[in-house]
């Protein structure tokens, strides 16, 4: 996933945030972890979430310089730690993918690992602030008239 854009991110977002998702439901399925059991589309998602991670840091700096943000060394030391849980939670993903069958144990576990959890604060959290911002869309004109809306017509 080398794509540096706004849409790239969304990627990278949607496969960590659609597995884990997933994850919750996986766990609620009662697998006892049978080498191939119901993991087929589980399996799909780890790495999906793994590819996902692979250079996530670098991505974000780059995203950070192309877009001229500033002040830079916030963004860095913000990308240093969201580097370092992505780092740690593709550890945790990489442990469970090495199991040749993955209980719903082991998934409920998994999604009340720390460090994915961290991550996905982090990439919420830097995607909110890397987003447009929904006012930069609004004219000029409209946030100046600070009367208040209509109230609903009653029924």
């Amino acid at each position: 996933m080398a794509d540096t854009t706004t849409e790239g991110l969304r990627k990278r977002i949607d496969a960590l945030e659609g597995g884990y998702e997933y994850f919750l439901s996986y766990a609620s399925k009662g697998y006892k972890g049978e080498s191939g059991v119901g993991d087929g589309e589980l399996r799909r998602l780890l790495d999906g979430m793994d590819r996902a991670l692979d250079g996530l840091g670098p991505f974000l700096a780059t995203t950070v310089r192309e877009r001229g943000l500033e002040p830079a060394s916030a963004y860095d030391g913000f990308i240093e730690v969201l580097a370092g849980d992505a780092d740690r939670a593709r550890k945790v993903l990489g442990l469970v993918r090495a199991q040749p069958g993955i209980s719903s144990q082991v998934i409920d576990n998994l999604n009340g690992s720390i460090h994915l959890r961290a991550l996905l604060t982090d990439l919420f959290l830097i995607d909110e602030i890397l987003r447009p911002r929904a006012s930069e869309a609004i004219p000029a004109a409209a946030l100046a008239d600070d009367k208040p809306p209509p109230e609903p017509a009653s029924t």
